[in-house]
């Protein structure tokens, strides 16, 4: 097992009430939920930035991509991703 480290934020009621109730109905802690959803955060956020990155790179190369494409591929990701 990894090491962890343990971090602290504050919510208000109505999150946290609800942070409660997901976590209940899927049979997971508090402290499991919120650290699934750091680290699917953190696991998004690293894919665009990559995508990001690799335009970048592309248009270093002068590889570039129109903007319809653009677009086109953001939303083939998402759906991949089950994001409407």
């Amino acid at each position: 097992m990894s090491k962890t480290s343990v971090i602290t934020t504050r919510l208000d009621a109505e999150t946290l009430a609800s942070v409660d109730r997901i976590a209940a109905a899927q049979g997971r802690s508090r402290a499991w939920f919120a650290a699934e959803a750091i680290r699917r955060t953190v696991e998004a956020e690293a894919e665009f930035e990559a995508f990001v990155q690799a335009g970048i790179d592309s248009a270093d190369r002068g590889e570039l991509t129109g903007q319809d494409q653009v677009f086109e591929d953001l939303k083939t990701r998402r759906q991949q991703r089950g994001v409407a």
